[in-house]
């Protein structure tokens, strides 16, 4: 880890404006950035602490929505009230990710910003090809092991998957984020690939994340967040599915259904062919299953992944039969 000054931040103004310096990052629980500094990725020339900036850590809801502020504790915002009982894919979201250590320390604004990773991004002194960390250095992973790595929205210069749990919780609700001085859909936040992977958002020098805004609905109260992984804590989703439902008044006929993939993707990945397949379409098992494996539409595996491909639509189906009360 190099050398960095270090300053603490005022207010959201002043965060804005020491954020435009070249070589500035910000921190806020630190879970990201300081992981990634100590192993040689991050290497801030200055670090700008906004973990006292006033306004950004509250909770607040009303009848349209939910607004989350970005220095909100993801534990915090895992078990408030009113998150578990109007927004429970949120709340599942959190707690599935992390460990509770972490999530007593992370805040919502640095999970989103989270880096889309994998072990050869994290490991510059084995691994120097890296498109990531160095823009046209090549790709180690596309010729190494892959078993975790994404089968959606790759492109030869990179196949990470991004790692986040909230963020498909929030693409699956048509989520807003708040930059302070516009507003992006949670889906367009993120950003594929392509040939500039080092870019992994929408978020311009000099912006930060201020708030997310998510707004209610039938789809909200009725959502789950179901995720697969070789281990059952602290682990990155193999493949993970935001649904969120809302039936006819006979409890049969899909009303409204929004569907968002995790560990599968290099970004949070709405799933919208499974979407229109099944709006005003009776709930069985049958027809979730056909129309989950849309999920998988311009899927290309790259060796040990390939069981994603296999493995997504059935996270999908579960997790949709599991809102219907089928499984």
């Amino acid at each position: 880890m190099r050398d960095f000054s270090y300053v603490r931040a005022g207010s959201l103004d002043d965060a804005r404006q020491r954020a435009k310096q070249s070589g500035a990052m910000l921190l806020a629980g630190g879970t990201t950035l300081l992981d990634l500094a100590k192993c040689g990725v991050a290497e801030p020339s200055s670090v700008i602490d906004i973990s006292h900036v006033p306004g950004l850590a509250q909770i607040s809801a009303n009848a349209d929505g939910v607004t989350i502020g970005a220095l909100a504790k993801m534990e915090d915002v895992a078990g408030s009230p009113g998150i578990r009982a109007d927004y429970p894919v949120i709340s599942q979201s959190l707690l599935l990710a992390a460990s509770p250590q972490l999530r007593n320390m992370a805040t919502i604004g640095g999970n989103l910003l989270q880096r889309t990773r994998c072990p050869y991004f994290r490991d510059p002194a084995t691994f120097s090809a890296c498109n990531k960390r160095d823009p046209g250095s090549g790709c180690s992973a596309i010729a190494g092991v892959t078993r975790n790595h994404a089968v959606l929205g790759t492109s030869p210069a990179c196949i990470a998957s991004y790692p986040g749990d909230l963020a498909v919780a929030l693409v699956a609700l048509e989520a807003t984020i708040d930059l302070g001085g516009r507003k992006v859909t949670a889906e367009d936040f993120f950003v594929l690939p392509g040939d500039t992977p080092e870019r992994e958002s929408t978020l311009e020098r000099g912006e930060m994340v201020v708030a997310v805004l998510v707004p209610a609905s039938p789809l909200a109260r009725n959502s789950t967040y179901l995720k697969i992984r070789d281990r059952q804590s602290y682990e990155f989703a193999a493949a993970s599915a935001a649904v969120g439902l809302e039936l006819e008044a006979d409890g049969k006929t899909i009303r409204d259904i929004r569907v968002a993939l995790g560990g599968v993707a290099t970004k949070p990945w709405r799933a919208r062919s499974v979407e229109k397949a099944l709006i005003g379409r009776a709930i069985d098992a049958g027809t979730v299953e056909k129309a989950s494996r849309l999920a998988m539409e311009g899927a290309v595996a790259h060796g040990g992944n390939q069981y994603k491909i296999e493995l997504a639509p059935r996270v999908v189906a579960r997790a949709i039969l599991t809102m219907g009360g089928l499984a």
